[in-house]
Order: structure tokens, then sequence, then C-alpha cells
């Protein structure tokens, strides 16, 4: 059974963790698989936009234990880290395509993490979302401490994971974690309408609004107003650009292809 699952359909790549009998948690080779897909993503000209979710009851509940347990199997918390769970999040970041977290089950340790990681978070209102290190002895991995703090705030996110709380969906969207809570019963529908409405919008200027903002968690003011400024000519000499004026001006639909 392949543990990563891979859809395309309607310029929406849905990318599906598949090792339910264990809440998709993640091993070598799913790690190195998720990866894969990733890269392929990025460079396939017909994925105009991204949904990350989980086959069955969870979304990902973060490593496997009985791989790390396993004196034959564990490829060792360095190996783990640079080669497993670092690369996803750092291929997440830096696609220039919007991804969705589309978390349809708890989401726990790294699991939680790298569906923070995510461009707009969805979850339904049954789902949790658990920091799970600090309750066997562990740090928050997968860019948990850059990420959770710069979301929720400090004292927040410190307490969150030295705590190990479940937060609840309703919760996670109150306090800023995600973008938005949704019944259980609207969820499928509402991750179809966002998802075929971030691959119908001029995707080149969402790839730039990704830059911006990731890099505006380490730039200057001078330096993010020089990106600005950068980014901005870019996408003002775009199709995507030129399309979406006349559009504005001839009061019709945009027609954007993502150029």
């Amino acid at each position: 059974m392949n543990s990563i699952l891979l859809k395309i359909e309607n310029k929406i790549a849905t990318i599906s963790l598949n090792r339910p009998k264990v809440f998709n948690s993640f091993n070598r080779e799913m790690a190195l698989s998720l990866q894969r897909i990733l890269d392929d993503c990025e460079t396939n000209d017909d994925i105009r936009a991204i949904v990350l979710i989980g086959n069955g009851k969870a979304f990902c509940a973060g490593q496997d234990l009985k791989e790390v347990t396993d004196p034959e199997l564990n490829p060792g918390f360095k190996k783990i880290l640079d080669e497993h769970y670092n690369p996803i999040i750092l291929k997440i970041r830096n696609i220039k395509k919007p991804i969705i977290g589309a978390i349809n089950g708890v989401a726990a340790g790294a699991g939680a993490n790298i569906a923070l990681a995510c461009d707009v978070v969805v979850a339904h209102e049954k789902v949790s979302f658990i920091q799970a290190f600090s309750l066997i002895g562990l740090i928050p991995d997968s860019a948990g401490t850059f990420f959770l703090p710069r979301l929720i705030g400090f004292q927040k996110a410190l307490a969150l994971a030295m705590l190990g709380d479940k937060i609840s969906a309703n919760e996670a969207e109150k306090m800023g974690m995600i973008y938005k809570s949704v019944p259980a019963e609207d969820f499928e529908e509402t991750i179809n309408q966002l998802a075929f409405k971030l691959a119908n919008m001029p995707t080149l200027a969402l790839g730039k609004i990704k830059e911006a903002y990731n890099k505006s968690m380490t730039n200057t003011l001078e330096d993010q107003l020089a990106l600005e400024s950068k980014l901005q000519i870019e996408a003002a000499s775009s199709n995507d650009y030129a399309e979406g004026v006349a559009a504005f001006i001839e009061k019709r639909k945009p027609n954007f292809n993502g150029n």
C-alpha cells in the first residue's frame, strides 16, 4: 500500500497521508515519499493549488514510535529531523503554490506542526491539535518552536508546548492557530471550494505573497519594504495582472492563467 496518495483534478493536487491504521504517523518511507510528491507538485505546471489531508480518522499522529524504538529500523533523531521533517517543512513553505492543510482528524506532534506550516489551515470542529512532545520527554520539532509562537504569541505557545494540552479546532481558530474551523458535515465542501478558488486565482501573485510573508519572519522593516517593491514590480509585469485590470475595467470575471 502506498503511504502517500496523489490525485490531480481541476488544477488541484490532493496529497493524502495514507497509513490510516497507525493514524498516518510517519516512518522513513512515508516522509521521503511526501518529499518526492511535493517536488513533483512544484514542477508540474498543471497544478495550481495543493491540498494536504489524511486518510482515515486522523490527519497525522506525528512520528511512528515503533520505528524509533526498533533497534533495526530506527534511523535516529538526527536523520529523522535532517532528512524527514525539516525538508518537508521547507518544501511546504518554499513551494510557490498555495497549500491547504485540510485537517480531517487529530494532528499531534510533528503532524500538528506540519499542519501549521501550510498556507491555509482548515479543520473540522471535531479535530484536536496536540503539541505532544513533552508528554514523552521531547521538545517540539518540525518548526513548532518557530511557527506556533508567531501564530498565537509567545506565552500561549510556550504553555502549550510544555503542558501538551489538547486544543480543539474551535479553540485553535479563536487563538489564531488556524484559518477556520467548520462543522464536520461541511468540511469536504469547504476544502473543495477553497482549493478551487485558489487554483483559479492569479497563482503567480499568490506565490509572491507567500514569499513575502515567509521573509517577513526574519527581515527588517527596510528589507521587507525593498522586497515588497521587487515583488510588486514582478507581479505588475505578469499576464495575470493585465487580465485582472482588464476584467475590472470591463466589469467581467477574470480568467487567470497563473503567469
